[in-house]
């Protein structure tokens, strides 16, 4: 009997250990009890948002297009930084974002290689 209840307490401690060692699930920004959103966004094709940033030139009189792909712990925030001054001498638009799942963009439960670049042909297209 004592074996039994040991066996039935020690599983109950298992399942409490494991509840305890889960993360909680994402707050996505925009959702209700999710963070605001502060960031201009596009929204794709498939209904998710991306958030972005531009900095230099504004996009219709720019030279030179670029959009900054950040890393793997990095944001639309950590573009190259470049004066007013030079953009403008140079003509340049630059636009960063929020990869799938970062910062503001919304996550992608199927986002390969593939899905990144299709984002970006939609900002670029935006």
């Amino acid at each position: 009997m004592l074996k039994k209840i040991s066996v039935v307490l020690f599983m109950g401690f298992l399942a409490w250990a494991y509840q305890a060692i889960q993360p909680p699930p994402p707050k996505i920004c925009g959702s209700p009890n999710g963070p605001p959103v502060t960031a201009p966004r596009i929204k794709l094709r498939d209904g998710r948002h991306l958030a972005y940033k531009e900095n230099g030139v504004p996009k219709d009189k720019a030279k030179y297009k670029i959009i900054f792909v950040h890393g793997f712990d990095s944001c639309r925030y950590d573009v190259i930084q470049m004066s007013q001054e030079t953009a403008e001498e140079l003509g340049v638009y630059l636009v960063s974002f929020d990869r799938a799942g970062y910062g503001e963009s919304d996550p992608n439960p199927k986002r390969t290689e593939k899905s990144t670049a299709l984002d970006i042909e939609e900002l670029a297209d935006q």
